[in-house]
C-alpha cells in the first residue's frame, strides 16, 4: 500500500501532549485558533519542521533562519525574538517531557483578521504563534524498504510566481503533485522545474547516486532544505564527491541508488520511480554512508546546543 514517508505509527502519548499557542501551553482538545486567522483563512504564513534529539532540536538556528527570513519576505512580524521562541519550543518539550522521537511543528501566521480578505492590512493584533510536538518518528518499515516515487504534471514554478524558497503555509502545488502520485500508487510525487529538469518531491529533496557521485538538483527551484545542506555538506567533508546540477529523467532511471531527504525522516531510500527499479530496488552502500554521516552531524549539533543551554 502506498504511503507517505510523513507516515508513522501512532503513539498514546500524543493524546494527551500540551500545545504553545500564544505563549499558553494548553491540551490538545483546547488549543485552537481563530477562525479569521490568516492561516486559515489564507495560509499566509511561515513553519518549520523540527526533529529533536536528547532534548534539543536538531539544527535550531538554520530553521530559525529560514523561519525569520520567510516571515521577512512576506513583511510579517512575528512578535517574539529567536531567544523568546528557542525558549517557548524547550518549554513546549519540557511540559511534555519529550526527549527523543520527537518531531515539532512551528507554525506562525500574520494573525487574525478583521474580516475575512487576503489585504494584510486588514489583520488586527499580533502574529499567531504554534508549537505542535509529537511524539512521531517515520515508520522503521519504509525507511528499510523505500519509496516509490511518481513524476507528476505539477511543475516548481518560478519564484515570480510563487518563490519556492519560501517555506508557506499555502502548499497547494505540493498537495496537487502528492495527490496525483497517491492516486498512481506511488508513495510520493517527484516534480520537474519549469525546464523539464529534476527539481524536487512534494515533501522531501531528491538525490541520486551514478558512478560513486552524489546528485541533486540545482535547488533554483525547491526550497533551501536544512537536510538537503547537511548531505551535501558531509558528502563535501568526507571527500564525496557531490553535484548540484540539472539531471533528467532518463538519468533518474539509470542511477545506482535515490534517495529523499528531509527533517522529518532524514534519509530514505528511494527504491522505484515511475515503474522503474533504482538499482537492485534496495538500499545501497552510498546511502547507508550517508546515514552514519549525518547522525554524526546531529549528534554534533545537538551536543553543541546542549553546551549552549547549559552555559
Amino acid at each position: 500500500m502506498a504511503q507517505s514517508i510523513q507516515d508513522f505509527h501512532d503513539d498514546p502519548r500524543n493524546a494527551d501532549i500540551r500545545i504553545w499557542v500564544n505563549g499558553e501551553l494548553k491540551h490538545r482538545n483546547e488549543a485552537v485558533v481563530s477562525v479569521f486567522d490568516s492561516g486559515f483563512v489564507l495560509g499566509d504564513g511561515v513553519w518549520e519542521g523540527l526533529r529533536v534529539f536528547n532534548g534539543h532540536p536538531a539544527f535550531l538556528d538554520a530553521h530559525l533562519d529560514r523561519l525569520y527570513e520567510g516571515a521577512k519576505a512576506i513583511a510579517m512580524d512575528i512578535g517574539m525574538s529567536r531567544a523568546e521562541l528557542t525558549d517557548a519550543i524547550y518549554a513546549t518539550l519540557a511540559a511534555n517531557g519529550m526527549t527523543d522521537g520527537v518531531h515539532a511543528r512551528l507554525m506562525v501566521t500574520r494573525g487574525v483578521k478583521r474580516t475575512p480578505y487576503q489585504d494584510p492590512r486588514v489583520t488586527v493584533g499580533r502574529a499567531t504563534v504554534v508549537i505542535i510536538a509529537e511524539f512521531k518518528t517515520a515508520k522503521p518499515e519504509t525507511l528499510a524498504e523505500g519509496l516509490s516515487l511518481f513524476t507528476v504534471h505539477v511543475r516548481r514554478g518560478f519564484p515570480d510566481v510563487q518563490d519556492p524558497k519560501l517555506n508557506s503555509h499555502s502548499k497547494l502545488n505540493c498537495i496537487t503533485a502528492c495527490i496525483q502520485a497517491y492516486t498512481a500508487g506511488a508513495d510520493e510525487a517527484l516534480m520537474l522545474d519549469p525546464h523539464g529538469f529534476v527539481a524536487t518531491c512534494n515533501s522531501t529533496h531528491f538525490f541520486i547516486v551514478r558512478r560513486g557521485e552524489v546528485w541533486t538538483s540545482t535547488g533554483d527551484y525547491c526550497l533551501g532544505g536544512i537536510t538537503r545542506a547537511n548531505v551535501i555538506q558531509v558528502c563535501r567533508e568526507a571527500g564525496i564527491t557531490v553535484r548540484e546540477k540539472n539531471f533528467s529523467l532518463t538519468e533518474v532511471y539509470g542511477a545506482d541508488e535515490a534517495f529523499v531527504t528531509g527533517t522529518f525522516a532524514g534519509l530514505a531510500p528511494v527504491r522505484q520511480v515511475d515503474g522503474r527499479t533504482i538499482g537492485d530496488g534496495k538500499p545501497g552502500p552510498m546511502l547507508a554512508r550517508l546515514r552514519e554521516l549525518y547522525a554524526g552531524l546531529v549528534q554534533r549539533d545537538v551536543a553543541a546546543r546542549a553546551a549552549s543551554r547549559a552555559a
